[in-house]
């Protein structure tokens, strides 16, 4: 796929799947508008994938944990580019103790996984419905299918990405723009989430995928009009054959092992 005067909007993209997402769209000759937080060297990296694939980058920093940031970043994209593909990537989560969490640490997983991915969504339609294919790709989790204690509010978080993106998709049935929920398994996609993985123990490795290849499968199937993307095998086993009941205690074991192991 090769576009012109189109763009593709990354959230979250400079490190991570997100970062993998921009490797891939660059690869398959897509002009790509990247998107992440001050102070992680986008300019070097969008300077680098527009010289090593020939395509058009464009990058924007901000919070986007910021109601009004996301705004300024709809508005500016939305003043000066043709959008096709909007990813939205940005995210965070963690686990830790619900006692132990902070009223900004609860705040910015809402804020970040709910609130921008929705607006910014938005606030892109009209742009997104003005060309003749659009796409839009929201990242969810394999945790938005069940409960974990020690994460709790993350789980949540991806639960509403999961049923906003199945209900948006529904709704813009016959018009021009296809929406996908993608939900990732545990992905090594830092030297932190590998060290934490590591410590939930053979469990969470099962089933793991390469980032990399994790970006071009999903794409691949967005491309094809698939409404729900799960890549990992096992985690869809799991999720089928493990009924509520287990699935909670047994997640959240596993994840008690990370902070107390």
């Amino acid at each position: 796929m090769t576009t012109t005067n189109q763009y593709a909007i990354v959230t979250g993209a400079s490190r991570g799947l997100g970062k993998e997402y921009v490797s891939e769209l660059a690869r398959r000759g897509i002009n790509i508008i990247l998107v992440s937080l001050p102070g992680e060297e986008l300019d070097v990296f969008s300077l680098e994938i527009s010289l090593r694939y020939s395509v058009k980058t464009h990058y924007y920093e901000t919070d986007l944990s910021v109601n009004k940031n996301v705004l300024d970043l709809a508005d500016w994209v939305n003043q000066h580019f043709e959008v096709f593909l909007l990813i939205n990537n940005a995210g965070t989560g963690g686990s830790r103790a619900f006692l132990q969490a902070s009223a900004q640490y609860i705040t910015t997983i809402i804020q970040l996984n709910i609130m921008a991915t929705s607006v910014l969504t938005r606030q892109l339609l009209p742009n997104l419905i003005r060309q003749p294919q659009a796409y839009i790709l929201n990242v969810s989790s394999m945790a938005a299918f069940f409960p974990i204690g020690f994460k709790t509010v993350y789980p949540a978080s991806k639960s509403f990405v999961y049923s906003f993106s199945r209900g948006l998709n529904e709704e813009l049935s016959g018009t021009n723009v296809f929406v996908s929920v993608v939900n990732p398994g545990p992905l090594k996609t830092s030297l932190e989430i590998a060290a934490r993985i590591d410590k939930q123990g053979l469990f969470a490795k099962l089933g793991l995928i390469e980032p990399h290849t994790f970006a071009q499968k999903s794409m691949d199937k967005l491309f094809q009009k698939y409404a729900v993307i799960v890549l990992n095998p096992f985690s869809l086993l799991f999720l089928r054959l493990i009924p509520s009941r287990v699935r909670v205690p047994l997640m959240t074991n596993v994840i008690k092992r990370e902070l107390y192991v």
